[in-house]
């Protein structure tokens, strides 16, 4: 694990001009990703297509 991170909504970055990626666990099966974003997005109609799988879970939002 990342030891700058002990608490996943601390030590947030300042700025958040683009979407800021931290590896918090990383081996040959998986990553582990903290991703801080200030509502980043990608173009209208554009289409993320990647060979690994994926999965998010949002864990805080402000709308």
């Amino acid at each position: 694990m990342n030891p700058k991170v002990k608490n996943i909504f601390t030590a947030l970055p300042e700025d958040l001009t683009l979407e800021v990626f931290e590896t918090l666990l990383s081996n040959d099966n998986i990553k582990l990703e903290r991703i801080v974003s200030k509502g980043n997005s990608s173009p209208k109609d554009f289409w993320y297509d990647q060979v690994k799988n994926e999965w998010v879970l949002i864990l805080k939002s402000k709308s």
